[in-house]
């Protein structure tokens, strides 16, 4: 059919619906509306805060949750259980939370010492949102807040420290003086933020004396390498020197105590014998002359035996062989 006029247009066009129609189907639609603004999901991590008419109401726990529609609540889901993070003197693109860093990283990290030189500092503060009401009403921008509460409180720690403190030993002790100082501070606002780690990233000279400071702690590094491989020859050497003294005093007591106990061994024998001695002088000595003969005589080469009533010089007894016998 070819359409040339208006006439055509409503001949082919369907019929449009009464009014009581459209009426039940605007009304679908305006509840459908209402049920869906009615309806919202509170994730895990967080809580929701509801405000009734623009003053705070309750504040519900995660799931699904029912509201009062057109304007009537507002529901604010806050992180509560979610760690964040902010950095300071640099940053990390693409995250998330807006107030994360700092468009001017590079004036913050630029600090000076309490011996006047110059520092370049990059922290970070991880915290959470541990008071939620407090946070949305107590104060005004609180991640604001904190960012200031804590470049104010690092250059206040910084400040009262040399630049070999901060840039070497000094970094913990840093940390944990700025976490309680900024804790202070948040909690003295009723922030509503509670700060769990204060770390400190790269701490570094100026550029233009980087490389002189850099030599300094080498030749730092390398003193400390050379006292560590002392020590340790000290710890090594001391203990060994200390067992061979103990050992020698354990031997030189020893054979004291062994020559004691010889002498004191002589003597008795020696008291032994003079006893018998006085008791038999001549048997005694008969005896120990025959004793002292019976060990000399077998380590003796030739012998010659003389008896006072023979007219020469006798070759008998032939002691060689009888050696074995007069042991």
């Amino acid at each position: 059919m070819k359409i040339e006029s208006w006439d055509d247009i409503q001949k082919v066009a369907p019929k449009i619906p009464s009014g009581g129609m459209v009426s039940t189907i605007t009304s679908l639609l305006i509840l459908i509306a209402i049920i869906w603004a009615s309806v919202y999901q509170v994730p895990s991590d967080s809580v929701g805060i509801v405000l009734r008419f623009g003053k705070y109401n309750k504040e519900v726990q995660p799931g699904l949750r029912f509201k009062l529609p057109l304007g009537i609540d507002k529901v604010t889901v806050i992180p509560v259980r979610r760690q964040l993070k902010q950095e300071f003197g640099f940053a990390t693109r693409g995250a998330t939370n807006p107030h994360q860093y700092s468009a001017d990283s590079d004036r913050e990290k630029r600090m000076v010492t309490g011996d006047l030189n110059s520092a370049l500092v990059e922290w970070i503060v991880q915290y959470r949102i541990s008071a939620p009401v407090d946070f949305l009403f107590k104060v005004r921008h609180p991640e604001e807040t904190l960012r200031d509460v804590s470049e104010s409180v690092m250059r206040e720690v910084v400040g009262d420290r040399t630049v070999d403190e901060v840039l070497t030993i000094g970094r913990q002790e840093i940390e944990s003086e700025a976490l309680l100082k900024m804790q202070g501070i948040a909690s003295k606002y009723e922030v509503g933020i509670s700060i769990d780690q204060v770390q400190l990233k790269n701490v570094n000279p100026p550029e233009p004396v980087q490389e002189s400071f850099n030599e300094v702690n080498q030749a730092q590094q390398e003193k400390e390498k050379l006292i560590n491989e002392a020590r340790r020859e000290y710890n090594r050497s001391i203990p060994l020197a200390e067992g061979t003294k103990d050992q020698n005093i354990q031997e030189a007591e020893g054979y004291r105590l062994q020559r004691v106990n010889e002498s004191q061994g002589d003597i008795a024998r020696f008291n032994s014998v003079f006893a018998q001695y006085m008791k038999a002088p001549e048997v005694t000595k008969r005896r120990i002359y025959l004793e002292t003969m019976q060990e000399v005589l077998p380590v003796i080469g030739s012998k010659i035996v003389l008896d006072e009533n023979a007219r020469s010089v006798l070759p008998l007894l032939q002691l060689d062989a009888q050696k074995g016998g007069l042991k």
